[in-house]
This record gives structure tokens, C-alpha cells and sequence, in this order.
């Protein structure tokens, strides 16, 4: 179980001795003033969500933190390990890789994979110690009838109240029963996901206490069949913020463990000082100057309209960066300045116009999203200006960025 204890005052661990600059490369190779692009990683930062998310929890709860999608594109080796160093002893993943990644890590712990693992598969879960979600009844059957589960699978089982995504519908109490008496499987859990939890209007409030009764419902009477019962979970960050009432014994926490919610707004109104975990730099590959009339970039869809100076990031979209961010939509910081995007981004390079701002050489560093001087650039920036939300933007950074973890809880290995 989490230590709350150690949680409520994490920021404060006497173990936390590196220096607040101190450096642990995810990549185990150059430090981050010799890379084109990379992420910074706040450990204190993280530690203080996490402290924060956790003083929410009644007594008997734990966090669950979402490292999937390589901790929504943190570094899920960074991230996990920092949190077991903690207190955290359960995980969730999307993936049974995702999981056996972890485990190679030496993390520890329960790790629930959350997502189909194919039959070819079924052995990773046994030799690697991890949890598997039920998405349904067959393929409940599908892992009892495994010719070599000699050993007992542990299992959550999902219970669709409402989402139509993945579970057993929360109605066929049979086949939920029939899970049960599967002699090959351990059911360890049972959770439900709520799809509309994020949102206050008056519809989507009430289906999801509609899905919130359904789950109960179906527990009540699967607790007459079974005498002792699993551990239960249905929430996930903003089931946290809006319905805290039913914690129950995790909290799958995911994008706020990472400092922010989905939205701009969101986080603004979020009543919780959270602090964003990551931020996003790149070098500046070369200045050049244009004369008023030249363009620049594929389909030369940049005119300078005025003599300017342009500077090359080393970052494109195959780092993460959207496309859609092209071409005076969005910017950069450099030197505490904002520098419009022009042209269109690349798949490795991205044009800025640097004419308003100073002392801008090769090796200058851009702030794509995380401060610079009195300005800041949040994922929810870039979300808002195309049309996402903060946790695409953040899950689909590259695995090329160097990802580095600053004030770390204590000295590691490094990945």
C-alpha cells in the first residue's frame, strides 16, 4: 500500500540529496548540452503531483499511476522508477511490452496491463508477473483453455457500465460469475471506466452515475456468489478531481500526474496546484539571413515580407511536434522571446523567425514547451492551438529526445 506518510511530505524525502540540476540521462549517452532535442524531466515536480493526488485518497486507497504510452510520452523508466522510489507499488500499462519493459527495468509490484494481449503472448504474463485485464467473457475462456497455464493467470476483470470500449457488459452476471469459477485464473480486480467523468454538464453527470451505480450493482451481486472479493477501482484523473466519493482501493491516475488535465481550461480551473513534469528543448541548427520576397521552406509556403533573420530547430514532426503547428499557427521561445513558427515543419528540422530577438546563434536553445525567461509554453497550448488535447501531444513524443530527469528523489542507475 501507498505510504501517505511518505507521499504527503515527498517533496521533503532527506533521501532527496542530488543537487537540483543534477542530470540522469534516459538514454545512458550525452548530457543534454550536447543533444538536438530532448526532454526535461522535473522529479520535484512529479513528486509534489504526487503528493497532492494522493492527500485526495481516503484511507486504504492507492494511486495506480498510467505509465503507458511511455508515461504519456515522459519516459516510462524514468517515471515508474521515480515513483516506486516513493512509495508506488502499482502500475497500469496499456500493453503486455509496455509491462515486460518495466519488469527488465526491475520495477516491482503489481503492473495491470489494461489493453489485449494476444494469445501468443499469454506466456509474458506468467513469466514476467503480470496482471491482465478481462476485455470480455471469450476471452476470459481464451486464457483458461491456454494448453501451458500450468499457473494461474492473474486477472482484472473490466465491466462495461456504459463506455462500449472493452469489459464484460455489467448486465450478463452469469458469464461474470463463470469468470470466477475459472480454475486457471486469479481475479484480483474488477473496474469499470468512466468515459464522460470530465464533464459538468447535466447529461454527461448523470450517465456517469448511471455507470456508477451499474459497477455497484454488479459488485453487490457478484459479492453474494463470492465470499472474499477483489479489489475495486473506477476512477482516473478527473474521477478523481469530480467524483472522489468512490475511490475505492486504486485510483488510476494518468494525466495529472503529469501536472495538468486534457485542456487549457481544465487545468486553469483545476482546484490543485499541479506542476508540469516535462518540458520540450531543441538546439538551433543555423541563422540565416532572407531578403523581403524570399521564402523558405517545402511548398515555399513562408514570404518574408520584410528583411528577417530565420533560425533551423533540430526538431520536426517524427520528434512529436504536429504539423499542424506550421506556418505562423503557433511559436517557440528563445532567449525569453517568442519566435512565430513560419513555414512548414518538417520531419526533422522547423523554421522560427528570430529578427526581433538577439544573440541567436547554432547551439541557442528553443523552449518548444516549458519556460523561458517570464514566458512559459504549456502541452496544453499546443493542444489548444490544434485541436487536441495536452495528453496526445505529450504521448506522441518521439523516442529519438533524449529524455533526462532533473532532482531526482535519490541517485540511479541510469536507463
Amino acid at each position: 500500500m501507498l505510504d501517505r506518510t511518505a507521499i504527503s511530505g515527498c517533496a521533503a524525502i532527506s533521501d532527496c540529496a542530488a543537487a537540483p540540476g543534477h542530470a540522469f540521462n534516459s538514454d545512458n549517452e550525452l548530457p543534454a548540452e550536447q543533444t538536438r532535442a530532448w526532454i526535461e524531466l522535473s522529479g520535484a515536480a512529479l513528486r509534489h503531483n504526487v503528493s497532492l493526488l494522493g492527500s485526495l485518497l481516503p484511507e486504504g486507497c492507492e494511486l495506480m499511476p498510467a505509465v503507458k504510452a511511455n508515461a504519456y510520452g515522459h519516459g516510462d523508466l524514468l517515471i515508474a522508477e521515480e515513483l516506486q522510489e516513493i512509495g508506488i507499488k502499482t502500475f497500469c500499462v496499456a500493453c503486455v511490452e509496455e509491462g515486460v519493459k518495466l519488469r527488465k527495468a526491475g520495477i516491482e509490484g503489481t503492473i495491470l496491463v489494461l489493453g489485449y494481449t494476444c494469445p501468443g503472448q499469454f506466456p509474458l504474463l506468467l513469466d514476467y508477473g503480470l496482471t491482465q485485464t478481462i476485455v470480455d467473457y471469450p476471452y476470459a475462456l481464451s486464457l483458461q483453455d491456454y494448453p501451458a497455464s500450468s499457473t494461474r493467470f492473474h486477472v482484472h476483470i473490466a465491466i462495461d457500465t456504459g463506455m462500449h470500449r472493452l469489459g464484460e457488459r455489467y448486465e450478463h452476471l452469469e458469464k461474470l460469475r463463470a469468470i470466477f469459477r475459472m480454475d486457471h485464473l486469479q481475479v484480483d480486480g474488477l473496474y469499470t471506466h468512466l468515459c464522460v467523468s470530465d464533464s459538468h454538464s447535466q447529461r454527461d453527470e448523470d450517465y456517469t452515475h448511471g455507470q456508477i451505480r451499474a459497477f455497484y450493482q454488479t459488485v453487490g451481486e457478484l459479492k453474494v456468489q463470492n465470499g472474499s472479493f477483489p479489489k475495486l477501482h473506477l476512477l482516473s484523473s478527473y474521477g478523481l478531481l469530480n467524483y472522489p466519493d468512490f475511490c475505492e482501493d486504486y485510483v488510476r491516475t494518468g494525466i495529472a500526474l503529469y501536472g495538468m488535465l486534457s485542456t487549457k481550461k481544465d487545468t486553469e480551473d483545476c482546484p490543485l496546484s499541479l506542476r508540469p513534469v516535462l518540458s520540450l528543448k531543441a538546439r538551433v541548427a543555423c541563422v540565416r539571413a532572407l531578403s523581403k520576397g524570399e521564402s523558405a521552406g517545402y511548398g515555399l509556403a513562408f514570404t518574408s515580407t520584410r528583411p528577417s533573420r530565420i533560425a533551423a530547430l533540430s526538431i520536426g514532426y517524427a520528434d512529436g511536434l504536429p504539423r499542424s503547428l506550421s506556418n505562423g499557427s503557433s511559436h517557440v521561445l528563445i532567449n525569453g522571446r517568442k519566435a512565430p513558427v513560419i513555414g512548414r515543419i518538417c520531419m526533422d528540422q522547423t523554421l522560427v523567425d528570430v529578427t526581433e530577438i538577439p544573440d541567436v546563434n547554432a547551439g541557442s536553445v528553443a523552449v518548444i514547451i516549458g519556460r523561458s525567461g517570464n514566458l512559459e509554453i504549456t502541452a496544453c497550448d499546443l493542444a489548444e492551438w490544434t485541436g487536441t488535447i495536452a495528453n496526445e501531444i505529450l504521448s506522441r513524443l518521439g523516442e529519438r529526445l533524449h529524455r533526462i530527469l532533473l532532482e531526482p528523489c535519490r541517485p540511479k542507475r541510469q536507463f
